[in-house]
């Protein structure tokens, strides 16, 4: 089994829909570089001036139908247009699974045993036991706040990057998106009655909306293989700029069909030795034939 093929299993197969994310808007943004990244990346959208890029908002699940109610993970994928490059973030600091293996186990214990059982729980304390790295992340996981508005959430890129300075000097970093609105939560009984893309609709009422890209440097000794592992919040960091975003992109279709994809990196940006970041490529492209192909 794959991850592709586990992740249809999760949700039940959409045809023409992502395995994950897959109800989703673009809009149309402008990211304007501070001029703080350009002592350290060669990367030209972080540098000068300000490049066009397109954002996607989506909530977490396979099924397009399903309600927004509720804390549940959501997604912003930030593609730069000039260089084209991409970046893909959740409202949630950490990944569940250190590598593409744990996380296809992650995906068997959700799915192997019927939803709301006492032994899918089981399944779930078992691949927790056996791989206690991923503690973290199901903690944040369950204590997700339902938010306001897409324009009220914090995303973190979950994974380390490595920046490639004009010197040649070489240093891991995360990113992380801050919503210049603040951070804004509702209780559950809130959304409970909130539809599937409530969140969407509330958001075309709302531009335009903003985000300031943080950018953390890894201490020596911070994990970067491993994306189940926050770094400490005292590393240093950097704001690298600010995202506007405008209003809903001319062809939805387009763009909603476009990959997004967090290893498709412009020059002065380059891969970290993370496994699952070098997954997702794979794990895109072949979710990507799939809709191509009607599946």
């Amino acid at each position: 089994m794959t991850v592709v093929d586990a992740m249809e299993r999760m949700s039940g197969l959409h045809p023409g829909f992502r395995r994950a994310h897959a109800l989703g808007r673009c809009y149309d943004a402008t990211f304007t570089p501070s001029g703080a990244a350009a002592a350290y990346t060669a990367a030209a959208h972080l540098r000068g001036e300000p490049t066009p890029a397109i954002v996607r908002y989506s909530n977490t699940a396979g099924d397009p139908g399903q309600p927004d109610a509720g804390p549940a993970v959501r997604g912003m994928a930030v593609k730069f247009l000039s260089p084209e490059t991409d970046l893909v973030a959740l409202n949630v600091p950490v990944f569940m699974a250190s590598t593409p293996a744990k996380f296809l186990d992650m995906t068997r214990a959700l799915t192997d045993k019927p939803s709301g059982s006492q032994q899918r729980a089981d399944a779930v304390v078992a691949f927790i036991t056996a791989n206690p790295e991923s503690v973290h992340a199901f903690q944040e996981a369950a204590t997700i706040p339902v938010p306001e508005s897409y324009a009220t959430i914090r995303f973190w890129a979950q994974h380390a990057f490595v920046w490639v300075g004009p010197d040649g000097t070489r240093r891991f970093v995360r990113y992380r998106w801050e919503p210049d609105a603040g951070l804004h939560h509702l209780t559950a009984e809130d959304s409970a009655d909130w539809g599937p893309g409530h969140l969407l609709d509330e958001l075309a009422d709302r531009l335009p909306v903003s985000f300031t890209l943080k950018v953390q440097f890894a201490g020596p000794e911070d994990p970067t293989a491993d994306p189940t592992q926050p770094w400490p919040a005292d590393r240093p960091e950097i704001d690298a700029g600010r995202l506007e975003v405008v209003k809903p992109v001319a062809d939805q279709e387009f763009w909603d069909q476009a990959v997004f994809d967090p290893t498709r990196l412009a020059e002065g940006i380059e891969l970290s030795d993370d496994p699952v970041l070098a997954y997702r490529k794979q794990a895109y492209a072949e979710g990507r034939r799939r809709r191509a192909a009607g599946h």
